[in-house]
């Protein structure tokens, strides 16, 4: 009898390669998150600072080349964890800041599971409706650029209007980047599950910041 793999058709093949990249990629980004969440509970437990946005900018940016780097060896996974447990360290403030507002138990509960109803409707629709969103690829990266730029100068010029608009945007783009994403693993675009989850961890991160950001300013009286 002829070995099966001998014989597999190409769509076959395809199929089977594109689950088994679906299938880690949701493996590491629940890993990943569970991570970041006892990083940013140490974090907020030491009372530690905030590094900065400078700091932050250079060790995100500088992990992130890392784990590109070494996207196609172990060490990539290695520098996953690096890159969301820091991410899950300059969480940590933040969500202590909110947390010492009035309701700011049930701003964070209400981000938490505003950014969980998105990124899993999102994925759901993406996953069974099997739709092609390659097309948002340009708007998306031109749209973060923009926003990310515009949130430097809400930061560095002190603009709380802006500052609110981008975090809007950010809720936009993020969610557009969900379903971007995972139509990119599902249609062969992303085989590589390592940088897969640094994108939708990256999306679900900046989802979560910016609602808590938005639901932060609607409860301040």
């Amino acid at each position: 009898m002829e070995n099966r793999l001998t014989t597999m058709t190409r769509p076959e093949a395809s199929v089977l390669s594109t689950n088994k990249v679906i299938r880690n990629t949701y493996m590491l980004l629940s890993m990943t998150l569970a991570f970041s969440a006892v990083t940013a509970g140490a974090s907020m437990a030491l009372g530690l600072p905030h590094p900065g946005i400078i700091l932050t900018l250079i060790g995100y940016f500088g992990l992130l080349f890392l784990t590109t780097k070494f996207r196609n060896s172990s060490l990539g996974v290695l520098f996953v964890f690096a890159l969301t447990g820091f991410m899950g360290y300059t969480l940590g403030p933040i969500v202590s800041k909110y947390l010492a507002m009035p309701n700011g138990t049930q701003i964070v509960m209400q981000a938490m599971a505003g950014t969980a109803a998105i990124f899993l409707g999102l994925s759901a629709y993406a996953l069974t409706t099997r739709k092609d969103f390659s097309f948002m690829g340009g708007f998306l990266f031109v749209g973060v650029l923009v926003a990310f730029l515009a949130g430097l100068g809400a930061i560095f010029f002190a603009i709380p209007a802006l500052s609110l608009t981008v975090s809007a945007a950010f809720v936009l783009l993020m969610s557009g980047l969900i379903l971007y994403e995972t139509s990119n693993i599902i249609h062969g675009g992303e085989t590589n599950y390592v940088m897969a989850t640094v994108s939708l961890f990256v999306s679900i991160y900046n989802l979560f910041t910016s609602l808590l950001h938005l639901l932060g300013f609607m409860n301040d009286d």
